[in-house]
């Protein structure tokens, strides 16, 4: 296997395990701090907008790297 296919295949798998885990913990969070429905909607946004950015980072790479952009 190429290692360039590896290291892509380990940075998905690896990436998004990170991400679930990192949800993991601000519904942790939410839940001893007793943030309430809007706190905990706030707190996941903002993990959400964090993890959008990853993936349009990746997507306008990809783009780039192919000349379609």
């Amino acid at each position: 296997m190429d290692p360039a296919v590896f290291e892509e295949w380990m940075m998905t798998g690896l990436v998004s395990i990170l991400i679930i885990f990192m949800g993991f913990i601000v519904w942790d969070l939410a839940k001893k701090s007793k943030a309430g429905r809007f706190g905990t909607f706030i707190l996941f946004f903002v993990l959400g907008l964090g993890i959008f950015a990853f993936v349009v980072k990746s997507v306008v790479i990809g783009l780039i790297e192919s000349g379609s952009l």
